[in-house]
C-alpha cells in the first residue's frame, strides 16, 4: 500500500527548540510538527527525555540540511550524582548498584577528567537508539537483554568542572556527535573508583548556534494564538545551518546552470562546500569544490530546474 503524504502548509526554516523535560526528541517534533501544520520535518541529534535544551527541528526544505547539523559539535551542562548506578545510566533509570563515594575535590578530579579529554574510546549503551538487526537496542535492554558494543571513538574537546556536590559535580561537555553524555559520567566515575549517573543534563547549544536564543513550547503557544505569521517569525533561516561554510554568489546563467544539475569550472584555492546564492542573495543550497569545478550537491527546491 502506497504510504499517504502528510498533509499540510511548505513550511521552511528551522527552529531552535527548547525541549522540556519528560518527551522523547520525537514526540516533541511531532508536537512542533501538529502545531506548524507542517508537511514535512525532522529533528536533528536526538535528546533523552531526561535532557533539556537546544533541539533543532527542521521544516521543509531545511531538512535537506539535517545531516550537516547532525555531524555538528554539541555543548552540555551536565550534574553527575555518585554512589548510585542506574540501568539507563541516568536519573530516569531504577537503581542497579550502590557504591561508595571517594573523597575528591577540584584537585584530585582534574586528573581523572583530563583522561576523557581529547580523542576517546566509548562504548554505547544498551539504552540508545542504536539499531541491532532492526531493533533499537532499549528494547532489548527492557526485555533484560544485554548485547555485546564495539567501543567507537568520539571526541571530548571540552572537559571544565564547574560546580563541586556532596555526592557530585558538575561539568560543561564539548562534544562531536554520537557522544553519550550516560556513558562519559559511569566512566569518569568508575575512573574515580566509584559508580554514578547523570542526575541532570542540559544541550546548551549545537555548533553553528552558540548564543542564539530558544524557543519554548510555551512561546510557540502563545505565537500559534496570533496565526501561521507569527508562528513562522520563531524560524530562522535554512542556511543558518550552514554558517561556517563561505559563500558563493552566482550569476543568473551559472545559477540556472546548478538549477538543472551541471557542474561549473571554478578554480579555488580550496576544496569543498560552499554555500550558493544568486544575484539578489536567495540561498540557492550546497554546491562542492572539487577537481576545478562547482558540482550541485543539495539544491533547495525552488533552485530546482
Amino acid at each position: 500500500m502506497a504510504r499517504r503524504k502528510r498533509r499540510g502548509r511548505n513550511v521552511s526554516g528551522v527552529l531552535l527548540l527548547d525541549k522540556p523535560r519528560g518527551p522523547t526528541s520525537n514526540a516533541a517534533l511531532q508536537r512542533v510538527l501538529r502545531i506548524y501544520r507542517a508537511r514535512k520535518g525532522g529533528h536533528t541529534g536526538a535528546l533523552d527525555p531526561l535532557a533539556t535544551g537546544m533541539l533543532p527541528i527542521c521544516l521543509g526544505e531545511a531538512t535537506k540540511l539535517s545531516p550537516w547539523l547532525l555531524d555538528a559539535d554539541k555543548h552540555y551542562e551536565v550534574t553527575a550524582r555518585l554512589g548510585e548506578a542506574t540501568d539507563t545510566g541516568d536519573a530516569e533509570g531504577e537503581i542497579v548498584r550502590h557504591c561508595d563515594i571517594p573523597d575528591f575535590d577540584a584537585v584530585t578530579l582534574e586528573p581523572v577528567l583530563a583522561q576523557f579529554r581529547g580523542e576517546i574510546m566509548q562504548v554505547p549503551p544498551m539504552y540508545s537508539a542504536l539499531k541491532r538487526d532492526g531493533r533499537p537496542l532499549y528494547e532489548l535492554a527492557r526485555e533484560g537483554k544485554v548485547i555485546e558494543r564495539k567501543a567507537r571513538p568520539v571526541t571530548i574537546s571540552r572537559l571544565v568542572l564547574t560546580g563541586l556536590l556532596p555526592d557530585g559535580f558538575t561539568l560543561e561537555v564539548n562534544c562531536s556527535k554520537g557522544t553519550y553524555i550516560r556513558t562519559l559520567i559511569e566512566d569518569i566515575a568508575a575512573a574515580m573508583g566509584s559508580c554514578g549517573h547523570v542526575a541532570q543534563l542540559r544541550r546548551s547549544h549545537v555548533d553553528p548556534y552558540a548564543g542564539e536564543p530558544m524557543v519554548t513550547f510555551d512561546e510557540i503557544e502563545q505565537a500559534a494564538e496570533q496565526g501561521f505569521d507569527a508562528l513562522d517569525a520563531l524560524l530562522i533561516p535554512v542556511d543558518s545551518a550552514l554558517s561556517h561554510l563561505p559563500a558563493v554568489s552566482l550569476a543568473t546563467g551559472d545559477a540556472a546552470r546548478i538549477g538543472h544539475g551541471q557542474a561549473l569550472e571554478w578554480v579555488a584555492k580550496q576544496d569543498g562546500y560552499r554555500r550558493l546564492y544568486d544575484e539578489e542573495g536567495r540561498f540557492l543550497g550546497i554546491g562542492e569544490v572539487r577537481d576545478d569545478r562547482l558540482h550541485p550537491r543539495r539544491l533547495m527546491a525552488s533552485a530546482e530546474q
